[in-house]
């Protein structure tokens, strides 16, 4: 079961996760004369090359409860080449990264709400940092589905993604938006510990489903705000889309999805759907 974070415990795991996928060739570590019985860094190592003390990385790898300075997420950021995404995560589970204390949105904000209708013919919607949907107009109902017809409690972009039967076959590379979609609400449970709401749906899918718990299990961290993905739709066939996640600076827990058609088969594909 996952529980409201524990960022003893979810520090500890992390930093050991990231320690033990470096390769110490890369880090130009002289070699040792006692063969390694773990993959990775030792913890000897990251210490020296954080600037910290070996006692103090065994007890962060232990949940001893420390909370480490600015200074030493920093550089145990740094030591571990963490990717930015990492290190935002890194920073959240340490509460060293300042928390914007608005309310977290459950509902589109009229602005907004208003502004993703207006962005027609270009599908749209808006969700929240659990990937709730919250607003949408109708060319990005054509495109997916027509979220009116789902209870509230299922109008969620990951819940859709694992659990509705259409949408589950709808993306043409299925296992790398599932696995992006995980790494973004791994990113969010961290900087909302609060919300249990998002702890009930991770524990929801973890116990239902399996390919969730698989890669969740792997701590990936991404937030990931313009790609591209290919959809079989049922009616008009492949539609290749480039999408682009904006943040309102006045509404900053909702995000702005935009979907563009990416080539001129996807576009003609777009206009017919509209057509219909």
């Amino acid at each position: 079961m996952t529980r409201a974070v524990d960022t003893s415990q979810e520090l500890a795991a992390f930093l050991r996760s990231r320690r033990e996928r470096l390769d110490p060739l890369d880090f130009g570590l002289p070699p040792r004369r006692q063969a390694r019985r773990t993959p990775g860094l030792r913890r000897e190592e990251v210490a020296e090359l954080a600037g910290v003390s070996i006692d103090y990385v065994v007890r962060l790898e232990q949940a001893r409860g420390l909370r480490p300075s600015v200074d030493v997420v920093e550089a145990l950021a740094k030591a571990l080449r963490l990717a930015p995404e990492e290190r935002a995560y890194l920073f959240d589970l340490t509460q060293q990264r300042p928390r914007n204390a608005d309310r977290l949105a459950t509902a589109a904000a009229p602005p907004l709400a208003r502004l993703v209708a207006d962005l027609s013919p270009l599908p749209a919607m808006l969700m929240n940092h659990r990937y709730d949907i919250l607003a949408w107009n109708g060319e990005m109902a054509g495109l997916l589905l027509d979220f009116d017809t789902l209870p509230p409690s299922q109008r969620n972009s990951m819940w859709l993604c694992l659990m509705h039967p259409r949408i589950r076959e709808f993306y043409v590379d299925r296992e790398r938006v599932v696995r992006e979609g995980i790494a973004h609400l791994r990113a969010a449970w961290a900087a909302h510990p609060e919300d249990q709401a998002l702890t009930g749906l991770i524990t929801e899918f973890t116990a239902h489903n399996e390919e969730f718990a698989r890669l969740w299990a792997e701590r990936d961290i991404m937030v990931n705000g313009r790609g591209r993905k290919a959809m079989r739709h049922p009616d008009v066939g492949l539609i290749a889309v480039d999408f682009e996640v904006l943040t309102p600076l006045q509404d900053p827990d909702q995000r702005l999805v935009i979907y563009r058609a990416a080539d001129d088969e996807s576009q003609s594909a777009f206009d017919r759907l509209c057509a219909r």
